[in-house]
């Protein structure tokens, strides 16, 4: 039998400070609160108690060793975990509580996945098979990918771009990234003309419900996670043997062949919307083969 417990946590003030004062997306947000379910229903069953708020942290800690015993990854544990550690600062802030029960709380250890990314040979063979494309969704699936990889933007960047965040005359795309916060990529002249030619096809369309996004179904919908995810993964499965073949994937090569042709840290950093370099640098890894080619050929003792 299904057990149903009702929150005794005030969902729609703590949603509202995720939307508004964090500026977390949609999907952020809903997973937070589902998180606070979670921890909330195991509490009740657990400690015969509904209410969280005034927990200690062996009650979290009891939680983390159900979700491990339970197979669940450390990486969802620490999300869970980020959940309740907003959950409780929001608390604080609000003055309901005086301190957080989550400050001794140490994030689990993850193993650092280093993420190989396609080379430049592999993106060249996919753009080379939509080189002569006709029809609205060939033209489409080509914009999609070469606008992916000439901008580093998000997956989530991407399906939720609209027609006015394209400015042709100038070259410019505004992407509305985490947390709400924006940025102005500049677009190639070959893309810009392939943005005019996919406008062009796109007003054939059936216009639907969802007209003010710029990458569209043929019936006129927008894009989803799983569609582009898909697209991604079938073009490059025909070039590329990597376990991985994901839009993600594409952003670290615009990042990773930024960097081997030169471009500094810094400025890559700007245009895939990071906030610190820390996050930036874990490019610099895939581009580590370059680097010794780079050292191979500049250093006085390294050339011949």
């Amino acid at each position: 039998m299904l057990t149903v417990f009702f929150m005794s946590i005030n969902t729609d003030a703590f949603r509202e400070y995720l939307q508004l004062e964090k500026k977390y997306s949609t999907h952020t947000v809903k997973a937070y609160c589902d998180d606070l379910t979670s921890f909330e229903s195991f509490h009740k069953a657990y400690f015969d108690q509904e209410e969280i708020d005034h927990v200690g942290y062996g009650q979290i800690r009891n939680w983390i060793v159900v979700l491990v015993n339970s197979a669940v990854s450390n990486v969802s544990v620490n999300r869970k975990m980020a959940s309740l550690k907003a959950y409780y600062k929001f608390l604080v802030k609000t003055k309901q509580i005086e301190t957080s029960p989550m400050l001794p709380h140490k994030a689990l250890k993850v193993p650092k996945i280093i993420q190989i990314p396609f080379s430049e040979k592999e993106v060249t063979a996919v753009l080379n098979q939509l080189q002569e494309v006709v029809g609205f969704e060939d033209i489409r699936n080509k914009l999609l990918i070469d606008l992916l990889y000439t901008t580093g933007m998000r997956r989530a960047e991407l399906i939720h771009l609209k027609l006015t965040n394209i400015d042709l005359a100038n070259r410019l795309v505004k992407v509305v990234g985490k947390r709400n916060k924006e940025r102005i990529i500049p677009i190639l002249p070959a893309i810009a003309d392939q943005v005019c030619g996919y406008l062009k096809e796109r007003s054939l369309v059936l216009v639907g419900v969802d007209e003010d996004y710029f990458f569209l179904t043929k019936k006129g919908l927008k894009l989803n996670d799983s569609f582009v995810y898909r697209l991604i993964n079938s073009y490059f499965s025909t070039v590329s043997e990597k376990v991985k073949k994901s839009p993600h994937i594409l952003r670290h090569s615009f990042a990773t062949h930024l960097l081997n042709n030169g471009a500094d840290l810094n400025s890559v950093k700007e245009l895939l919307g990071h906030s610190s370099l820390a996050s930036t640098q874990i490019y610099t890894h895939n581009s580590l083969s370059e680097l010794k080619n780079v050292y191979q050929e500049t250093h006085p003792r390294g050339r011949k």
